[in-house]
C-alpha cells in the first residue's frame, strides 16, 4: 500500500485524462499540490481524442482556441485540428507537466462511495483496487460512452459491425458494400474519407443535419513562425477567434432569427454541391437551424452526391445477417455496418455508480434529469466535483474555455478544504434548485427547445447538456466558490486529533 508523502493538502482523485482531467491536474501542480492521482480506464491519455480514430476525425473549433490558454501551440498544421495532432498535444501536456507519474492506467472506476464516518471517498475500480481520497473530481466528458442504437436484430449481423468511436482499422473497406447508420458529426467526417474506397455506400439518415462550409485550410510556414516569434500575435489571433465564436451565443439563446442567415447559406451550399434532386431534398432539414448541432464540412454534400451512395430516409425495421431491412420492406445488403450514432451525452458518469450521503446514488438524485450547481457540484455529494458536467456543453464556442473555468472553481474549493483539514463541503440544496430552475427557464427560450429531438436532451426532453448563454458570463460566475453556497461539516466519528493524523493519503490496494 503506497502513501503520498504530502500531508499539507487534501488528497485528490481525478477520473479521466482527457482535456478536463489533464487541465485539473495541471492546475493542481501549478498551485503546488502534489497529492493527487488520476484514474484512466484506457492505456493512454486523451479521452475522446484517443478513442475516436475514425478517418477524417477532426475538431469543429479552431485549433488555437481548442487548446489550453496557458499552453499555446504555435505549429498547428491547420486552422481546425485533426485528431492525431490534438491527441499528440494532450500527450505532450501530460509529459511537460509531469502528470504521467500520477496516472494509473487501465483503471476503470466502478463505484465511488462517500464515507460519512471519515469524510472520505472510497473508490473501487474494475480491477478491484481501492482508492481513498478526500476529494473526487470526475472528468469523464460527455462524449465518452458510444451510443448503440436499439435496433432489432443488430446482434445477428454476420458482416463486420463497429461504432465509429471504436473504428476497426484492421478491416479493409475496399470493394465492400458498406452501410452507415447515422448522419451526425462523426459520419459527416468519415463518410467523405471512405466513399472512394467502397463498392457501395448506404447511408441511413433519421433526420438531416444543417451543414455549413468549414473555413479550414493549412497554415503556411510563415504563419506558424509568426505565432512562435510573436506570442502576442498568437494571443490576439486566439482572442479574435474567441469573440467571433462568442457572438453566435446570441443567436442560439435569444435571437434565433439571426440563424436564418446560416440556414440560407446552408441551403445555397447544398444546392451548389448536390446535383441529385431527391438527395438534395432529403439533405436539407425541416427543423429550425441550431436546434441540433450545426455541422461544418466542405466535402459532405459532394460525397453523398456520388452515384454509388444511397441515401435512405425510411426508418430501419431490423438488421438481418446479410444487411438491413427498412420499414417499407426494402432490403439493403451490407458487408460492413458502421454505427455513426454518437454518444450517450446526457448519461453523465455512466456506467459508474456514485453514492453520496445517506446512501443516495447519483442516479437516484437525478431521477428527474441530471443537474449540478454551476455544472460542477451536486447536493448530497460532498467534496465531489465534475468537470464538463450537466449544462456546461456549448454549441458556439470552445469547451476548453469552460473546462479551464471549472478547474479554477474547483481549485478555490480545494483551497478552502486545505484551510480546514478534515472538513467536507456540500452545496446547499436550495442553491442547486434555484440555479437549476433559472437555467431551465433560460433554456426554454433557446433554439434547442424549438421542437426537434437531439442529443442535447435526455429521455424526458429536458436539456441537460447545454449552457444557455455566454462563456464569459459562465467564467465570471465560476471565478471562485462562495462559502455561502455550501454546508461545511466534519466527519461523524473523527476527532480533530484523528483527523490530523489520518488525512491526506491516497491509498491503493488490491
Amino acid at each position: 500500500m503506497s502513501h503520498c508523502s504530502n500531508h499539507t493538502t487534501p488528497s485528490v482523485l481525478i477520473i479521466g485524462t482527457g482535456f478536463g482531467g489533464l487541465c485539473m491536474a495541471i492546475q493542481l501542480k501549478k498551485a503546488g499540490f502534489d497529492n493527487f492521482t488520476l484514474l484512466e480506464k484506457a492505456s493512454g491519455v486523451g479521452g475522446t481524442w484517443r478513442d475516436n480514430t475514425y478517418p477524417g476525425a477532426a475538431c469543429d473549433v479552431q485549433s488555437h482556441l481548442y487548446s489550453f490558454s496557458f499552453e499555446p501551440r504555435h505549429d498547428w498544421s491547420r486552422k481546425f485540428g485533426l485528431q492525431p495532432e490534438i491527441l499528440a498535444y494532450l500527450e505532450q501536456c501530460a509529459e511537460k507537466y509531469g502528470l504521467n507519474e500520477h496516472i494509473r492506467f487501465n483503471e476503470e472506476v466502478r463505484t465511488a462511495r462517500f464515507d460519512e464516518s471519515t469524510n472520505q471517498w472510497r473508490v473501487e475500480t474494475r480491477n478491484r483496487d481501492i482508492y481513498l481520497a478526500d476529494v473526487v473530481i470526475t472528468a469523464t466528458g460527455q462524449l465518452s460512452q458510444p451510443a448503440w442504437p436499439d435496433i432489432h436484430g443488430l446482434d445477428s449481423f454476420q458482416g463486420r459491425l463497429f461504432h465509429s468511436a471504436r473504428w476497426d482499422h484492421d478491416y479493409p473497406l475496399e470493394g465492400r458494400n458498406v452501410a452507415v447508420i447515422g448522419t451526425g458529426a462523426s459520419a459527416i467526417q468519415f463518410v467523405p474519407e471512405i466513399v472512394a474506397r467502397v463498392k457501395s455506400l448506404t447511408l441511413f439518415q433519421r433526420s438531416a443535419a444543417w451543414v455549413l462550409p468549414k473555413p479550414d485550410r493549412r497554415f503556411r510556414k510563415w504563419e506558424q513562425t509568426l505565432f512562435q516569434k510573436l506570442p502576442l500575435w498568437d494571443r490576439i489571433y486566439r482572442w479574435l477567434i474567441y469573440w467571433k465564436n462568442e457572438s453566435r451565443a446570441l443567436a442560439f439563446t435569444r435571437f434565433s432569427g439571426l440563424l436564418d442567415i446560416f440556414a440560407w447559406q446552408a441551403r445555397r451550399f447544398a444546392r451548389s454541391e448536390v446535383s441529385n434532386p431527391r438527395k438534395r431534398r432529403d439533405l436539407i432539414p425541416d427543423y429550425q437551424i441550431g436546434c441540433k448541432r450545426i455541422l461544418i464540412s466542405n466535402d459532405w454534400y459532394e460525397a453523398v452526391d456520388q452515384k454509388h451512395v444511397n441515401l435512405v430516409t425510411e426508418e430501419i425495421d431490423r438488421v438481418v445477417p446479410e444487411g438491413v431491412i427498412t420499414a417499407d420492406g426494402t432490403f439493403y445488403r451490407a458487408d460492413a455496418l458502421i454505427l455513426g450514432t454518437g454518444f450517450a451525452a446526457s448519461e453523465f458518469l455512466s456506467p459508474m455508480t456514485i453514492v453520496g450521503r445517506g446512501g443516495q446514488s447519483l442516479n437516484e438524485a437525478w431521477t428527474n434529469g441530471s443537474e449540478a450547481y454551476k455544472g460542477i457540484t451536486v447536493s448530497g455529494f460532498p467534496n465531489f466535483f465534475m468537470i464538463f458536467g450537466p449544462n456546461t456543453n456549448l454549441a458556439h464556442n470552445s469547451i476548453v474555455f469552460m473546462i479551464e473555468a471549472q478547474a479554477r472553481y474547483v481549485m478555490s474549493c480545494i483551497r478552502r478544504l486545505q484551510a480546514q483539514p478534515g472538513i467536507a463541503m456540500d452545496v446547499k440544496p436550495q442553491r442547486l434548485e434555484q440555479f437549476s430552475s433559472q437555467l431551465q427557464e433560460r433554456l426554454a427560450g433557446s433554439v434547442w427547445q424549438s421542437g426537434c429531438q437531439s442529443w442535447y436532451q435526455d429521455k424526458n426532453g429536458r436539456n441537460t447538456t447545454n449552457w444557455p448563454g455566454f462563456t464569459f458570463t459562465y467564467r465570471r460566475e465560476t471565478l471562485t466558490a462562495d462559502a455561502d453556497d455550501f454546508d461545511f461539516f466534519y466527519a461523524k466519528s473523527a476527532t480533530d486529533a484523528d483527523l490530523s493524523s489520518t488525512r491526506n493519503t491516497v491509498k491503493n490496494g488490491g
